[in-house]
């Protein structure tokens, strides 16, 4: 198929690799039993191939966002994919240690599609997405699928010739990326280990925060989006299950969040406002003015933490315990919420997310309107993804409330600030 001659060969080799977990390698296709792992985000590649590449040029800054937005799209295994093209662009550098590559980086050719050697410089694309494009379709190709109008002319050969017909015929199981390695590069028998060896080193970084988690929205494709306005507020369910629905086909809905709502001019920020206001003067009160958003949520109202003894009431007893509002999350713990909006006070519902299933609300309040925001959160690390979004979006804000999904969060939000 090409020659072997992956950028990263010498970097790698080195490294003692499971040779038995290379063969645990995913399957190319997305299933419900293959999807990609949560702490996967554009946010965290884009950090792991800077710590490979410190000189990563700012133009591919977008690289991840691609993968994940059209690797969803097409059903595949977009993180192994990422994997794949750092193997073989060297992490976009394109140099085989001190030599330059075949490939150059102006041709936005990822995977080295037509690049067979003795100085074949392979296809090139018009821009990054349509290069990570092309990637993923002649993975897809090797899955066994057939595609319709390819993006790259070395995938429409492939096709056409009937290259792969006998290789894939052989398979009465999903193909994984360890037997594309092996027939990717024929012979290498380190393509596999090499593969394998950068997801290994990839899974220190699922330990550390989401470094950009409003990539994950911007990838999921809600940047820039208005809400409609709609004569009848929709339940927190409806919302998230039509937004999930139209994002990704649903074995992959514990992926979702919802993204990076602003207005016009504002700085990039991993929110959406769900429930706009009705008149001009009321939606110039809550619009995210220009500037820092840290700046624009304080100084905010800090809610009285309850105390560590509290258990929950299984009725409200008195007018106190009206306020004190109370919901269970999927597992069945109960969590206190801080009293709704008073009646006459603005209020907005937000969402964001660090790309877990589990969600909190964040209360703050900003020029007298009262902000509730649902953040999604990764299991184990509630508190610190909290503190470290309040601390940069939320000034002062307080924890109202934790929830087992994005969906509950969103139904107890609207109860809280009904209005809208």
């Amino acid at each position: 198929m090409r020659r072997v001659g992956a950028y990263l060969l010498f970097a790698f080799v080195s490294v003692p690799i499971n040779y038995a977990a290379a063969g645990e390698m995913p399957g190319i296709k997305i299933s419900p039993n293959n999807a990609v792992p949560e702490c996967v985000t554009p946010g965290r590649l884009l950090a792991f191939l800077k710590d490979r590449n410190p000189g990563l040029n700012a133009n591919f800054d977008r690289v991840p966002i691609e993968y994940m937005r059209i690797g969803d799209e097409l059903g595949v295994r977009w993180d192994f994919a990422f994997y794949q093209m750092m193997l073989e662009t060297g992490s976009l550098s394109y140099r085989n240690g001190s030599r330059a590559g075949d490939v150059k980086p102006t041709q936005n050719n990822f995977a080295g599609l037509g690049a067979t050697g003795r100085g074949e410089s392979g296809e090139s694309f018009k821009d990054i997405a349509a290069g990570v494009r092309a990637h993923l379709e002649h993975l897809l190709l090797y899955s066994g699928e057939r595609l319709e109008n390819p993006t790259a002319e070395r995938t429409r050969k492939v096709q056409e010739w009937g290259v792969l017909t006998n290789w894939q015929a052989r398979f009465k199981r999903p193909i994984t990326f360890v037997d594309l390695a092996a027939q990717w590069a024929p012979g290498s028998g380190s393509y596999a280990r090499m593969l394998d060896g950068i997801s290994e080193r990839f899974a220190a970084f699922c330990d550390q925060p989401d470094p950009r988690p409003e990539l994950v929205a911007e990838a999921r494709g809600h940047r820039g989006k208005v809400a409609e306005a709609k004569p009848e507020r929709p339940s927190g369910a409806e919302l998230a299950k039509r937004a999930i629905d139209d994002a990704k086909a649903e074995e992959n809905n514990q992926r979702f969040a919802l993204g990076a709502q602003q207005a016009a001019k504002a700085p990039p920020a991993p929110y959406k406002i769900l429930n706009p206001a009705q008149d001009a003067d009321a939606q110039a009160a809550v619009a995210p003015p220009t500037g820092s958003l840290s700046n624009a949520l304080a100084p905010a109202a800090k809610a009285e933490a309850p105390a560590a003894t509290k258990t929950r009431e299984s009725k409200p007893r008195t007018a106190t315990t009206k306020q004190q509002l109370v919901v269970a999350s999927a597992a069945g713990a109960a969590k206190p919420l801080v009293p709704p909006a008073a009646a006459g006070q603005k209020c907005r519902v937000w969402t964001a997310s660090y790309g877990g299933q589990k969600a909190l609300i964040i209360k703050s309040i900003v020029d007298k309107v009262v902000n509730y925001t649902v953040l999604d959160v990764n299991e184990g690390a509630e508190s610190r993804e909290a503190d470290a979004f309040i601390a940069a979006y939320a000034k002062e804000g307080a924890i109202a409330g934790e929830f087992g999904s994005q969906s509950q969060a969103l139904d107890k939000a609207f109860e809280l600030c009904p209005e809208g």
